[in-house]
């Protein structure tokens, strides 16, 4: 039988040390800080993000949409985010017309200005619906960020920044984007609120 306590502290040792190989990657660090500051000069000329990912991915977009709009760390004035995968009749809609690979990128044609920028997540960095998403950000001038892992796939090379968490198994890098998510929200609200 498996016992449950090793498991867990097998996992735990995995996570751990794929935020050890990602704390020593000076590379992604940059990255990152580079994503912060387009994140940053977007809202500072009255943008908004707009995120998206799929399975566990698209419920990491709506908290890190959640974070924006209400706050993480301190009382502060909402900011304009939005996740393209909670409106049911829109991802239908698109889904049943254009194909579900079109469900992120005919959103973004619709919504986005060069004003925005696009977060999109992806543990494989091949998922169809965000490499569209990518393209329509390259046609509209929005920059784009990436959170994806394991060789950042086709994704890497269409986004603006792409920051690769490492790690095998997909929660071990999903575990990593919210550590990502959380601290992209908190660098923003400093940088538009004031520590």
């Amino acid at each position: 039988m498996l016992d449950p306590i090793e498991l867990l502290k097998r996992n735990l040792e995995a996570s751990i040390q794929a935020k050890h190989q990602f704390l020593a990657d000076t590379e992604c660090l940059s990255l990152f800080a580079n994503a912060v500051e387009i994140v940053v000069d977007r809202y500072k000329h009255g943008g908004h993000i707009f995120i998206a990912g799929n399975g566990g991915s698209a419920a990491d977009a709506q908290h890190l949409a959640a974070e924006f709009v209400s706050k993480l760390a301190r009382d502060r004035a909402p900011l304009a985010a939005e996740a393209l995968t909670v409106d049911s009749s829109i991802l239908t809609a698109i889904g049943n017309d254009y194909g579900f690979d079109q469900v992120f990128s005919r959103q973004l044609a619709g919504k986005a200005t060069d004003k925005d920028v696009f977060l999109g997540i992806t543990t494989s960095g091949q998922s169809p619906n965000i490499l569209k998403a990518l393209e329509q950000c390259r046609a509209m001038g929005v920059p784009s960020i990436i959170f994806c892992g394991r060789d950042g796939g086709r994704a890497k090379e269409m986004a603006d920044q792409c920051i690769v968490a490492p790690g095998v198994a997909t929660s071990t890098i999903q575990e990593l984007h919210i550590v990502l998510a959380h601290t992209l929200c908190e660098c923003v609200e400093v940088a538009m609120f004031g520590e």
